[in-house]
C-alpha cells in the first residue's frame, strides 16, 4: 500500500466521497457499475461487511431509524464497494438494516473501488471510530485488528483516528479484562473510567469481586482506583511510611485485600505493636466486611 493511500484512508470516507445532497431511493439515474458514482441499487444485492467492527446493533434504535426512513427516505447514501454477485458495504449498515426492516426494495449508495481486503478492512475500522458508533470493547477490538491486520503501529492508528497515542494504549488494555468484566462494560454496566481503574487489579479474582461490588454497590470510579491502587500495591500513604514497610507487611496487605476485596493498610509500629486500617465506602460494604469478618469459617 503506498504512503499516499495510507494518508487518504487515514482522512476516513470523506477523502475518497464527495459531498451531495439527498438522494431519493427511487434515483436510479447513476450507472451503478461506475466506481466513484451515486447510484440507486438493489438491495438484495448487497452483502455484509466481513470486517464490520460493530458487533452490538440495538433494536430500539434500528425501529426508530426506519421509521424516520419511511417517513423521510436515506438521507445519506450508504457507501459500498462492487464484489462478484453484487456489492459489499463499507459503512451505513445501520442504514441498510433500517431500510431492509422498511422492505425497501431500493437505497443510494456511493460506489468506490477498494482494491485490497487490507484496505477495506481500514477504512472500515478508522470510519466507524472516527462516526463514534462502537461501544468501547468493539473500538478495543478495532484498534487491535488494525495493529494486527493491517500491521499499523499504535502511532499510526492514533493518527488514522484521530486520537492521542495513550488513548489507543488505554483501549487496548481492556482488553486483559476477563470476559465478564469485558460484557459488562459492553453492555454499559460499568463506564470506561471503571474499566480503566479494574485493569490496574493485578489479581483475577480480587477484579472480578470489584466489578460485583460496581455493578450492585455503585462504586465511584475514584473508589475503584483507590481499591486497585491498593491491590497493586501503591500505598496513597507518605513516601516515609512507604519505604520504611518491609517486604513481609506488604505481602500481607495484599492477602488482605484479596481476601476482603478492598483496600487495606498495615501500619506497624514499635514493640510489635500496629494498626490495620480497612477502608469502606457505604453502609452495605461495612456489613458485608463485618459478616467476612465475624465468620470463623473463612479462616478454618
Amino acid at each position: 500500500m503506498t504512503q499516499q493511500k495510507k494518508r487518504v484512508l487515514g482522512r476516513g470516507l470523506n477523502a475518497l466521497i464527495p459531498k451531495s445532497p439527498r438522494m431519493d431511493s427511487s434515483d436510479d439515474s447513476r450507472d451503478p457499475e461506475v466506481a466513484g458514482s451515486i447510484a440507486s441499487i438493489p438491495v438484495s444485492t448487497i452483502q455484509p461487511n466481513p470486517f464490520q467492527p460493530r458487533t452490538d446493533f440495538d433494536q430500539v434504535p434500528l425501529e426508530e431509524l426506519m421509521q424516520s426512513i419511511r417517513e423521510k427516505g436515506i438521507v445519506q447514501p450508504i457507501t459500498v464497494r462492487k464484489v462478484e454477485g453484487g456489492y459489499q458495504i463499507i459503512a451505513g449498515e445501520r442504514r441498510l438494516r433500517a431500510a431492509q426492516l422498511a422492505k425497501m426494495q431500493q437505497i443510494p449508495a456511493y460506489i468506490i473501488e477498494v482494491s485490497s481486503d487490507e484496505d477495506m478492512l481500514e477504512l472500515a475500522l478508522v470510519e466507524n471510530i472516527q462516526r463514534e458508533h462502537l461501544n468501547p470493547m468493539e473500538v478495543a477490538l478495532a484498534y487491535r485488528r488494525l495493529l494486527d491486520e493491517c500491521k499499523l503501529t499504535q502511532e499510526d492508528v492514533a493518527k488514522k483516528v484521530g486520537k492521542d497515542r495513550t488513548t489507543v494504549t488505554n483501549f487496548l488494555r481492556l482488553l486483559k479484562l476477563p470476559v465478564k468484566v469485558q460484557d459488562g462494560l459492553r453492555k454499559g454496566k460499568i463506564s470506561m473510567g471503571h474499566a480503566r481503574a479494574l485493569v490496574n487489579i493485578p489479581n483475577e479474582r480480587s477484579l472480578l469481586r470489584v466489578f460485583e461490588r460496581i455493578v450492585h454497590e455503585g462504586l465511584s470510579v475514584r473508589k475503584v482506583e483507590d481499591i486497585a491502587r491498593g491491590s497493586s500495591g501503591k500505598s496513597t500513604t507518605t513516601k516515609k511510611s512507604s519505604s520504611s514497610s518491609s517486604s513481609g507487611i506488604q505481602s500481607i496487605e495484599e492477602q488482605l485485600r484479596q481476601a476482603l476485596g478492598t483496600k487495606v493498610l498495615v501500619r506497624p509500629k514499635s514493640a510489635g505493636k500496629g494498626d490495620i486500617v480497612i477502608e469502606f465506602y457505604s453502609l452495605d460494604e461495612f456489613d458485608r466486611l463485618l459478616e467476612i469478618l465475624t465468620s470463623t469459617s473463612k479462616y478454618h
